[in-house]
């Protein structure tokens, strides 16, 4: 009887779950692969807390921006910022939701974890096809003490339209004139050298898998990955390893008055900043068709900013500064309105 009972009473309890999981309001997303890992996290918790349930694909900011402007979607995800007049053309609000860093993750035998010394004038001779090996005499120059080997250099790129790429490249350009001469800015660029893989994840599994391979993730893939990141030069002239603490000083010289919540914090001041961190955004139709699935991506977000910042801290991310939270609030109210013309937040 007793088993019986225990049995009924786990049959009541997964009918529970999944009623809960049938009355959950679904919202979908696409885009960015740079915030993907904290987005995962905050879907889960989300769907417990307020019956938002997330389904983000993780395609890259390329394919996010097409996507929403095509309306597939409830929502974008971008980290390149989209420009003014495309944002007014399709109608879309473009808001942060965290920071993020880009690291230089390395395959190098003996190489271990934020022991190589980078700098961005080296990376970018790098993906030039300038410097082809690991014993090349301006890498051994600033890591004397590494026994490293004469083993070509692998280069490994995203081969999507990326909004990592977007921010990898802007800080190339920003240390590199001849980047910025010869390839320039853009979430897909023509790369001199080296080979392209999908997403993020792509990047990081084929590092973790080619000797002699070097590429760039958002640092939560590192972490998760257990990858080897190198230290960079900083524009104070400092060499500094990834770090939160090194995150956040270069999060700290952020300017969020420009237009569109588009702050740029690439090779910033500071001498213990981190050069490459960044904004993700999202991109949200201001003319929704279904108000009501636009008011639940507002909830969802609007959650994530009180309630999300412990587990975006968790993955090394960097929570958006609450005045900017508030300002964002003010312009879900005042820009994302229904076919009725009223506001989607009441």
């Amino acid at each position: 009887m007793n088993r019986l009972t225990s049995l009924l009473g786990a049959a009541v309890a997964s009918l529970a779950l999944l009623a809960g999981a049938a009355s959950a309001q679904q919202i979908t997303g696409a885009g960015a692969t740079f915030p993907n890992p904290v987005y995962q996290k905050w879907g889960e918790a989300a769907q417990q807390a307020i019956g938002v349930q997330l389904n983000y694909q993780s395609v890259g900011s390329g394919a996010g921006q097409t996507q929403i402007r095509n309306r597939t979607v409830d929502f974008g995800a971008t980290d390149a910022p989209m420009r003014t007049e495309l944002l007014a053309e399709h109608k879309l609000l473009q808001f942060p939701t965290v920071m993020g860093s880009l690291v230089a993750i390395v395959n190098v035998p003996g190489v271990a974890d934020n022991q190589m010394k980078m700098t961005g004038e080296v990376l970018a001779d790098i993906y030039l096809g300038k410097i082809t090996r690991w014993n090349d005499p301006r890498i051994v120059e600033m890591n004397r003490g590494l026994n490293l080997p004469n083993l070509a250099i692998a280069p490994v790129y995203r081969a999507d339209g990326s909004g990592t790429t977007f921010v990898w490249v802007s800080y190339l350009s920003a240390v590199s004139p001849e980047w910025k001469d010869k390839v320039g800015i853009g979430t897909s660029v023509k790369w001199p050298a080296g080979t392209g893989a999908r997403g993020n994840e792509g990047v990081a599994g084929t590092v973790r898998n080619t000797r002699g391979a070097i590429g760039y993730v958002e640092n939560a893939y590192a972490v998760q990955n257990k990858l080897v990141s190198t230290q960079l030069r900083n524009k104070a002239g400092n060499f500094v390893s990834p770090s939160h603490d090194a995150f956040v000083a270069a999060a700290n010289n952020a300017d969020w008055s420009v237009p569109n919540f588009a702050a740029n914090l690439v090779d910033t001041h500071g001498a213990t900043s981190w050069p490459i961190v960044s904004p993700t955004f999202i991109l949200l139709p201001t003319d929704p068709k279904d108000a009501a699935r636009a008011a639940n991506v507002i909830r969802f977000f609007d959650w994530a900013y009180t309630n999300g910042n412990k587990l975006a801290e968790e993955l090394e991310y960097i929570p958006i500064p609450k005045a900017v939270q508030d300002a964002v609030r003010a312009a879900w109210r005042a820009q994302v309105k229904g076919p009725d013309g009223r506001p989607v937040l009441q």
